[in-house]
């Protein structure tokens, strides 16, 4: 009687295990690779690596190694609520800082950067430990051009951690359809990207001197948006300048997010009554991980309401 009870409580364990095994392997289970084509030059299969992909392997073969192991007494790792990403105080310079007054840059908790082929190779883990929390990438402008370092900068940034999205840079002499697709073309979809950006200013340096009437502009930049929105199943933010918002957004686009730029003043002073997501307070910032200068923004509000954002935008 006795080994028949050793036996079953023997079969008993092996079952329980078993069970648990199973459990483990379905809370590992990763979505397979996007089959999203990120550009317009044919070139071999591969996905863009978020910070986990190369991990992911070597997770599963464990979790089927482990499978017959006892129960741990602890919740085991996968399971957990994965932790919101860390914020940096910002450690940037400035080499033409501005006395903005009672509300200023510093007393935002969360600082970040938009950056382009200018600030050449940026060694990304440097300028997320100086206060990136966050980098909005430039991707492309019109409908032929995409910037030569989009790709490495949006790979390099998520290795380190580093919140990302891209923008586009309006030209008003081409076809706002066709510029959404040419950013399609170029722009991953990825699920924890921020939402895409729309550029729109007037570019004094363009060879394109068309400035259209305000209901052409709202009407290009409608079209633009839509399209993205349907894409990417995320709102996209409107980034804008003093003089381009004076003339033709006074009002607008009230259910969109703003990122504005506003290097002089407080955003309220400059945009009065718009509200925004990002300001961008500087374009002669300096940081670690960069060599020269660099812009420099910040998110409305604190850590808590940074990650009720990015869930909400960006989960």
């Amino acid at each position: 009687m006795r080994s028949l009870a050793l036996a079953f409580l023997f079969a008993a364990c092996l079952g329980l295990a078993g069970c648990s095994g199973g459990s483990a392997v379905d809370a590992l289970q990763i979505a397979g690779p996007s089959a999203e084509t990120t550009s317009a030059i044919a070139r071999p299969e591969a996905t863009i690596p978020g910070p986990a992909d190369d991990a992911a392997p070597a997770d599963l073969a464990t979790a089927g190694m482990t499978a017959l192991a006892p129960v741990p007494s602890v919740q085991p790792a996968a399971l957990r609520v994965p932790e919101a990403p860390r914020v940096y105080r910002s450690r940037f310079d400035d080499a033409h800082p501005v006395n903005f007054g009672r509300i200023a840059p510093h007393h935002h908790a969360v600082h970040g950067v938009d950056v382009s082929r200018w600030q050449g190779e940026i060694d990304w883990p440097a300028l997320r430990r100086h206060g990136a929390n966050f980098a909005y990438i430039k991707a492309t402008d019109g409908i032929d051009h995409i910037d030569p370092m989009f790709r490495h900068n949006w790979q390099a940034a998520a290795r380190a951690g580093v919140k990302r999205g891209a923008y586009h840079f309006f030209y008003w002499c081409r076809r706002a359809s066709d510029q959404a697709e040419w950013f399609i073309r170029n722009v991953p979809k990825e699920k924890g990207a921020l939402p895409p950006v729309l550029d729109v200013e007037w570019n004094h340096q363009s060879s394109c001197k068309w400035r259209p009437s305000r209901a052409e502009i709202l009407e290009k930049m409608q079209v633009f948006l839509d399209r993205l929105e349907r894409h990417y199943g995320q709102r996209p933010v409107i980034y804008t300048t003093p003089d381009f918002y004076r003339d033709n957004l006074r009002g607008a686009f009230r259910d969109y997010p703003f990122w504005l730029r506003s290097v002089a003043a407080h955003p309220s002073e400059v945009y009065p009554g718009r509200d925004w997501v990002f300001w961008q307070y500087s374009g002669t910032g300096l940081s670690q991980g960069v060599d020269g200068k660099i812009d420099l923004n910040v998110f409305n509000g604190d850590e808590k309401a940074w990650h009720r954002w990015l869930a909400r935008v960006a989960g």
